[in-house]
């Protein structure tokens, strides 16, 4: 029988210990807008939930966008930034996976660039 998370049905399919789980891959690509960007993140799949914390920095360091997961469900995730402010490239990303009563794996850090939307031809 087949449960809702497909993975769970796969031969030789472990979740790691919280000591084991991390962040596998991030990546971050801008909207045309120039206000958003969609984050795609995978960790390790993993026995016991983390906490996931996530936060945009522009190039002066300046906290632009941030956001929490506590406890998510799964262990592949995909969410939209809204950024505040002017765009100041580049932006750093970092990403920190962690348990409350322990332990905490390594930042995640990514940098990418916003494209300026282009102004209105009317």
């Amino acid at each position: 029988m087949e449960f809702f998370f497909p993975e769970d049905n796969l031969d030789n399919f472990t979740r790691a210990t919280p000591e084991e789980t991390k962040i596998t891959s991030l990546s971050a690509q801008p909207y045309p807008d120039g206000r958003r960007a969609r984050v795609n993140m995978e960790l390790t799949p993993f026995q016991k939930r983390p906490h996931i914390e996530i936060t945009l920095t522009d190039a002066n360091g300046a906290e632009v966008a941030s956001t929490q997961f506590i406890e998510p469900m799964s262990w592949r995730m995909e969410f939209t930034l809204h950024i505040r402010g002017e765009i100041c490239n580049p932006y750093a990303l970092n990403a920190q996976l962690y348990y409350p009563d322990g332990p905490s794996a390594q930042p995640f850090v990514i940098s990418f660039e916003m494209t300026p939307p282009e102004p209105d031809s009317n």
